[in-house]
């Protein structure tokens, strides 16, 4: 029953995160945004004290819990090694802990956040890697049924759903989705969940934690015939039937081995004080435990404390394309122009905060309805969004990706204070404006600047009925991308936004 309840929790959590992830109208965001602040690394980011505390408390009670029903990277390899497990049953054996790798791992972790290799953390931090795959390699095939959906829907005279743009926005992240994807799933279809307890440092932080979990699995030594079937069916490879001993900072607690008993010698039970239970095995069971990793319990709680000091104190340091001729003629793709600085999404306080912050899981990227977030590729930013207005331009009225932001490199902000945050300036090329190049009037730019930050001037100061060109009150404007966005020059627009280092109220 205990592998039923975790099964259904699994399942209903992690199918419920993975449909907010794959949505791209905002409907989900506000319901199921919670579940993706609940993930241990966007919390410690976010200094969310209460969550912590309740991941730290509900792992002292239930032990690794959180890696078998809230980790969404946890559940997919659970569901990988289900499916292996069809073809070849009672499949695993026991293994040593590789606590060399386990550890160093954590600590190149720890110090890649010190050193801002934002690239390194965001790769291997579990939720970030699970929402990466989701938006590059699933959510183009959910929007591309919404779309035959739309298609069914416009025949019969219904507007329950719309089209959407299915389009690449990075094929470096597309490439690290599949690498995780393929990496993960291999590992999880030859040896379970060997990244959890090798490469994952939430595993490893947690991993501490469970060791001094209230409710574990525990063998009673005197209903065990030794048939090793817990052993074989143990994805963590962490029970050694042979010697009766669990290594609980492995065990995720997805009571597989309890399922999978006869003879009901395995019990999920308080560590002390359990009546059918042989507690003077149990006793040396943990021993040998402690014996093999080389430290006493207390030593162990202290390198636990001084992890997560590390870990919290890292963390304190830290629309679519315009056809402007009616579609009679052949339309150039707008090209990205060379930015001296990138442009950071409304709601990052400074460039320094959102990167230290920042899990490039992507989120809001997929969140974003006017196309103008995607991951950048240098390697400084790697993954983590910018502005880019080839698509659509940041609409005032639009808070989007600060609402789902869970890791508050995005901070919250209203409708009200959207309007007027400056994120950059626009910067009019002589050399492009068609009013020059062509000796026509356009005006698009002033038309469409939300806050009134573009005039136009006649180009000939000599002359006021010459053409007029437009000129930018840097103060006013709040780098929205109108402008540029809705610049008929091609391929490059003739007036473009450049980024600020910290974003200001006006």
């Amino acid at each position: 029953m205990l592998k039923n309840i975790r099964r259904i929790l699994a399942v209903l959590f992690v199918g419920l995160l993975t449909l907010m992830l794959l949505d791209f109208t905002g409907t989900l965001h506000g319901w199921l945004g919670w579940m993706a602040k609940v993930q241990f690394l966007p919390a410690i980011l976010a200094l969310n004290v209460g969550i912590i505390l309740f991941l730290v408390v509900l792992t002292l009670i239930f032990g690794r819990v959180y890696c078998s029903v809230i980790c969404p990277l946890g559940v997919f390899q659970d569901l990988v090694s289900w499916l292996a497990g069809k073809r070849k049953k009672n499949r695993f054996r026991h293994s040593r802990a590789i606590d060399w790798l386990r550890y160093g791992m954590l600590a190149f972790f720890i110090v890649a956040l010190v050193a801002g290799v934002n690239a390194f953390v965001a790769l291997i931090a579990p939720y970030s890697a699970y929402a990466r795959m989701v938006s590059a390699l699933v959510q183009p095939v959910y929007i591309g049924v919404n779309n035959l959906l739309a298609m069914w829907a416009e025949h019969v005279d219904s507007y329950a759903f719309y089209t959407f743009d299915v389009w690449l926005k990075s094929m470096p992240v597309l490439i690290v989705a599949v690498m995780t994807f393929i990496v993960v799933a291999v590992l999880a279809w030859r040896g379970g969940r060997t990244w959890c307890n090798t490469i994952c440092p939430v595993g490893t932080v947690l991993g501490f934690l469970s060791r001094f979990s209230w409710l574990k699995p525990v063998i009673d030594t005197s209903k065990c015939n030794g048939c090793g079937l817990c052993e074989r069916n143990c994805k963590a490879s962490c029970i050694n039937s042979k010697e009766h001993t669990i290594d609980y900072s492995r065990c995720v607690a997805c009571m597989d081995c309890i399922d999978k008993c006869k003879r009901g010698a395995i019990k999920y039970v308080a560590r002390v004080g359990a009546p059918s239970l042989n507690l003077a095995s149990m006793d040396i069971d943990l021993k040998v435990e402690e014996g093999k990793d080389g430290q006493s319990s207390g030593t162990s709680r202290r390198a636990f404390l001084a992890t997560v000091t590390a870990v919290t104190a890292t963390a304190a340091l830290k629309a679519e394309e315009k056809k402007v001729d009616g579609g009679l003629a052949e339309i150039l793709d707008k090209k990205v122009p060379e930015r001296q600085t990138p442009i950071l999404p409304p709601g990052a306080l400074t460039a320094k905060h959102f990167a230290q912050h920042c899990t490039a899981c992507q989120l809001c990227v997929s969140a974003c309805p006017n196309g103008v977030l995607r991951p950048a590729t240098d390697f400084e930013r790697f993954m983590q969004p910018e502005l880019s207005y080839e698509r659509g331009y940041c609409r005032p009225e639009c808070t989007r990706c600060s609402e789902v932001c869970p890791a508050g490199a995005i901070k919250p902000i209203t409708r009200e204070e959207k309007s007027s945050v400056q994120v950059g300036h626009a910067v009019w090329i002589r050399k492009n404006c068609i009013v020059l190049t062509d000796d026509v009037n356009c005006g698009n730019c002033q038309r469409h600047c939300p806050t009134g930050a573009i005039q136009m001037v006649p180009s000939d100061e000599s002359n006021p009925r010459s053409r007029r060109i437009p000129v930018i009150d840097v103060e006013r404007c709040i780098g929205c991308g109108a402008c540029e966005n809705l610049c008929p020059a091609r391929p490059y627009s003739a007036i473009y936004v450049e980024g600020h280092l910290a974003t200001k109220t006006i």
